[in-house]
């Protein structure tokens, strides 16, 4: 338990004083602490005329927006942590609106002068001091370059990063203390969640990282009309300010201005979602805060409209690993193969191995049959994917920060792409994606691609492997190899090195056939066959077969 500092003894003392303001006293006398004492709050004068209050969650939100924007941004990362919180408060938290007076905007222009050693009038033609937008974490100006380019200049706020640290450490002590007095909280690991909005809110304060993101994200859309990222500005991008060309359009969540527009909302509805999927399964790396105010559609003459994507602060990607497993857990649940999908779990790793697959498949199949008693199109991913994460939760199953932001993200991609166009049906948008994701990785298609990415390792190692065997031999010959024991581990072990040994063998023999193949491949003299030569149709299936013995075993 961390020890209090006087600061810290008055800032919760100011906590606790912003909570019985609101009607939250109960949550005081409930921490073990305040136990003995809890007879007081019905001694207290201002509870004996207690006027009909708002419901629970309201009063903790309308408290977190008191406290401040740290305690905001927290409660919206709880917003998002449905497998933790009640429905009621979850909803509420994710009102929670990041919203704070701007700071002066002749401070920008301090910053913006010590971050390049270069007055404003230097480095901008036009630079306007009134802010574009004004967030918790840093401002938007606008200006304009020597060159006559628009550009945005976000700047984060002076001494955030000190408070920033000073409030986080608070929270720190106070999910300490849950943890510490109550069951119930250390079942929900707060400490843990703390320690995720740490990561993720000093990692916001960092501009070249949010640069960095935008750059690898307009990277993957740079041959793309349909979507659009705009360029950082590199030589005008520091820790504490980053330059980016603006970009203009209408806000997405404009309903009425995109009519006007006589833009195709059901067009602009699937898109997006293609566009969202297109970032989890082909890129794995996607814009985890991709809200109305992040999304913008600029209409173009005799085509389609384009998505312009901004704010890259809260990025996340997948592993091949986590994308498996999401593409065959929803295809699976297409199928309503409940069985399969608690198989995937235990085969991922993602529960333990000993979890029984007919107690888990009888599990999802009762939070999830409900969601399938009405019309595909009204099935929600999120909806799906959080009831999957609180499900396998229960058997264990640690939840990791990416799946979080994915699920959270859905459910904005979800809700914006319903308020569009009502009858989008995200299964059939998403539905294509996940099927080319699976044939890319498995079967033939999967095994061609893998051994055209593997081959170039392989055959780097190939020279090396004969002086191995013949190492092996030789040790093998002069008994250094030769272990005598009884132990049934021993024996074990040793049966593992010869199955290992012939899978080798197999692998190389394999490996041989295939260099040859693709050594013949390009031979004008033989004869073919689909337009490649028969003898290398018939070295690769060898080869083939080979690298199926070594698996066999």
């Amino acid at each position: 338990m961390r020890i209090l500092g006087p600061a810290q003894v008055l800032r919760l003392l100011y906590i606790q004083r912003v909570l019985i303001r609101h009607g939250l006293d109960e949550l005081i006398l409930t921490m073990h602490l305040f136990r003995p004492v809890r007879f007081l709050m019905y001694l207290l004068p201002w509870n004996w005329f207690r006027k009909v209050r708002e419901p629970r969650a309201v009063r903790l939100r309308m408290a977190l927006e008191e406290l401040g924007p740290i305690y905001v941004k927290f409660g919206q990362l709880l917003s998002t942590r449905r497998d933790m919180l009640p429905e009621d408060i979850a909803r509420e938290f994710a009102r929670l609106q990041d919203a704070v007076p701007p700071f002066p905007g002749n401070r920008a222009r301090q910053i913006i002068e010590a971050a390049f050693e270069q007055s404003v009038e230097e480095i901008f033609q036009d630079f306007n001091e009134i802010p574009l937008a004004s967030a918790s974490i840093a401002q938007v100006h606008t200006g304009r370059l020597k060159d006559g380019r628009e550009m945005i200049i976000k700047v984060v706020r002076p001494g955030i990063e000190k408070n920033i640290r000073q409030d986080l450490g608070m929270i720190y002590i106070l999910a300490e203390m849950a943890e510490k007095y109550s069951a119930d909280a250390r079942k929900l690991k707060p400490t843990n969640v703390v320690a995720e909005f740490h990561k993720t809110i000093i990692n916001e304060l960092d501009m070249m990282r949010e640069a960095a993101n935008a750059s690898q994200l307009r990277r993957n859309f740079i041959d793309s009309d349909i979507v659009y990222v705009p360029r950082v500005e590199w030589d005008l991008t520091r820790r504490n300010v980053m330059v980016m060309e603006r970009i203009t359009g209408i806000a997405i969540g404009d309903i009425d201005g995109l009519r006007r527009a006589g833009i195709d909302l059901g067009w602009v509805a699937k898109t997006g979602v293609e566009v969202f999927f297109t970032q989890v399964f082909r890129d794995s790396f996607f814009h985890a805060d991709m809200h109305p105010g992040n999304i913008f559609i600029k209409p173009e003459e005799g085509r389609h409209p384009r998505l312009m994507l901004v704010d890259f602060g809260i990025m996340s990607s997948l592993s091949e690993y986590d994308q498996r497993y999401l593409a065959e857990n929803f295809l699976a649940f297409l199928k309503k193969d409940y069985r399969r999908v608690a198989e995937l779990h235990v085969e991922s790793g993602w529960v333990p191995a000993e979890t029984r697959i007919d107690e888990f498949e009888s599990a999802i199949r009762s939070v999830c049959e409900p969601l399938f008693d009405r019309p595909l199109k009204e099935i929600s991913f999120g909806l799906l994917l959080l009831r999957l994460l609180q499900t396998a939760k229960q058997f264990n199953m640690e939840i990791l920060p990416q799946l979080i932001l994915l699920q959270k993200t859905l459910v904005n991609v979800e809700g914006l792409g319903r308020q569009l166009d009502p009858d989008l049906n995200i299964w059939q948008s998403a539905r294509p994606l996940l099927d080319r994701w699976m044939s890319e990785r498995v079967g033939l298609r999967g095994l061609v691609k893998g051994t055209r990415e593997h081959v170039p390792h392989w055959l780097d190692r190939l020279p090396e492997l004969p002086g191995k065997v013949i190492d092996l031999v030789d040790r093998a010959r002069e008994g250094r190899l030769q272990v005598e024991s009884d132990s049934r581990e021993i024996e074990a072990l040793r049966e593992d090195v010869n199955r290992n040994s012939r899978r080798n063998r197999y692998a190389v023999i394999g490996t041989g056939f295939l260099v040859v193949c693709f050594l013949t491949i390009n031979e004008p003299v033989l004869t073919t066959l689909a337009g490649l030569p028969v003898v290398s149709w018939a070295l690769g299936i060898i080869s083939i077969v080979f690298f199926l013995l070594s698996l066999r075993d």
